[in-house]
């Protein structure tokens, strides 16, 4: 599915390393299988500050949140999902948005969805869960899925 970029320094630490200092593969899947996306059939590996995911997971939600959740992670530069399948439908290309300064989930909403639906924001809050726990807690360099409108 490719190769997704995201900010290095910028993430919840994992281990006792460096701030720019990849964590290892098993904090890493860990840390995925905290948030209960169904991953139990995917593996984690790293490579410098790559993360690569290999396996299989339910649908486009689980494979996006999987990508999102090990992304936004300090040291993690680039996840690599070439080789993570989604079972179910065909899977589509994901929209991923990184938080500047001063954005909330308002301004995405209404940047993605169009000017006047910033009430959406809510979608783009449950689409990330368990990942965000409070839709004001978002942080510069953080990466959000932004999900289709129509299939939320």
């Amino acid at each position: 599915m490719g190769l997704f970029d995201f900010i290095k320094n910028a993430g919840k630490k994992l281990g006792i390393g460096g701030d720019d200092e990849a964590p290892d593969a098993e904090a890493v899947k860990k840390e995925l299988e905290s948030h209960k996306l169904g991953t139990d059939k995917v593996d984690v590996a790293v490579v410098g500050d790559k993360v690569v995911l290999k396996g299989a997971v339910a649908d486009q939600v689980a494979f996006e949140k999987a990508v999102v959740a090990v992304g936004n992670t300090l040291g993690v530069a680039k996840v690599e999902a070439t080789e993570l399948q989604v079972v179910s439908a065909p899977a589509m290309a994901p929209v991923f948005y990184t938080v500047k300064k001063g954005d909330n989930l308002w301004k995405i909403a209404e940047a993605h969805y169009g000017k006047g639906k910033g009430a959406k924001n809510n979608v783009i809050f449950e689409a990330n869960k368990p990942m965000l726990t409070h839709p004001d807690k978002i942080y510069p360099g953080q990466v959000l899925r932004i999900p289709d409108i129509e299939q939320a």
